[in-house]
């Protein structure tokens, strides 16, 4: 774990992972760079958006060697394998499946399971995950991890999904979060390249604000 975190940082990036669910594969690559040039390195595609392993593949053969480029809404052994294939090196899931983060660390990939328990959040690090996504973290509130957080393992690194935008990442850093997951708050369907740069470049500012 200390090869991947270093201090707030995940493999040298902000722990800030773009998630673009509906992102089409012919415009992907243009957002993934917007993202990237406003200081994400992080970036998700979801298994339910359209053909997201051709777009998986075409930010890793782009971006590869810039940015951590894998899927969320993982939910299958199979589909852990499908996303290796196509070169993405993070798996993060709504949910919590042993079988899933064991196949992931077996791909020699990052796994980045959804919990909400305290019982869901051990399990997950009791079959290998390396950082634990809290989903819905609007249910929570930044209280709510707080007091989850108090009772994990002080080096794990726990993510907010959900319910966090521009305007409070500094309530929930102070809770405790370390990072965030974020979706409409950088990336609609519909969005240009320019509506990405200016949302991402947004939240940026606002994280690096909030962390000095």
């Amino acid at each position: 774990m200390s090869d991947l975190f270093e201090g707030h940082l995940i493999e040298g990036h902000r722990p800030l992972v773009a998630i673009l669910r509906g992102v089409q594969p012919d415009e992907v690559v243009g957002i993934g760079r917007a993202l990237i040039d406003a200081g994400f390195g992080i970036i998700e595609v979801p298994l339910n958006s359209p053909d997201p392993l051709v777009s998986i593949k075409a930010l890793h053969n782009e971006f590869g060697g810039r940015a951590i480029i894998g899927a969320g809404t993982v939910l299958t052994v199979e589909e852990v394998d499908a996303v290796a294939h196509a070169g993405g090196r993070l798996i993060v899931s709504p949910d919590m499946k042993p079988a899933v983060i064991k196949r992931t660390g077996e791909r020699g990939a990052l796994s980045f399971p959804g919990v909400f328990t305290p019982t869901e959040a051990f399990a997950a690090l009791d079959a290998g995950a390396h950082a634990l996504k809290f989903f819905p973290a609007s249910l929570h509130g930044p209280d709510g991890i707080k007091a989850i957080k108090a009772v994990l393992p002080p080096q794990l690194k726990v993510l907010a999904v959900g319910g966090v935008d521009a305007g409070n990442v500094g309530k929930w850093l102070a809770a405790g979060t370390d990072g965030f997951g974020i979706g409409s708050g950088v990336y609609r369907k519909g969005h240009t390249k320019d509506d990405v740069a200016r949302e991402a470049q947004t939240f940026v500012e606002a994280y690096d604000a909030a962390t000095g």
